[in-house]
């Protein structure tokens, strides 16, 4: 899940973390989901993160830089080293809740 173009342009994409539940539902299939695609927003990126494992996402492509403001694309969606750091931290209980590892 990456998110799809919606008339709303507060964010990049509109993420809908359902659609993790309906396909792993429906499916056989691992999903990933991309947050920093979905959002595009990087103070909105750990969140949707910590509801995408909740969710029961198998994967996130999270995009990290040492310094955001200087990466070369995508800069606005990019969270930094400590704060990847300390996401996988938040992630690691929610995961453990459901069952489930980082």
């Amino acid at each position: 899940e990456r998110g799809i173009r919606t008339f709303e342009d507060y964010t990049r994409n509109t993420l809908d973390l359902s659609a993790v539940a309906i396909v792993k539902a429906e499916s056989h299939c691992p999903i990933v989901v991309d947050p920093s695609q979905g959002c595009g927003k990087a103070s909105l990126v750990c969140s949707m993160c910590r509801g995408a494992v909740a969710m029961g996402a198998d994967a996130l492509l999270i995009e990290v830089h040492p310094n955001p403001a200087e990466a070369m694309s995508d800069a606005a969606q990019q969270i930094d080293l400590d704060g990847f750091a300390a996401l996988m931290d938040e992630l690691r209980p929610i995961a453990e809740s459901a069952g489930r590892e980082l």
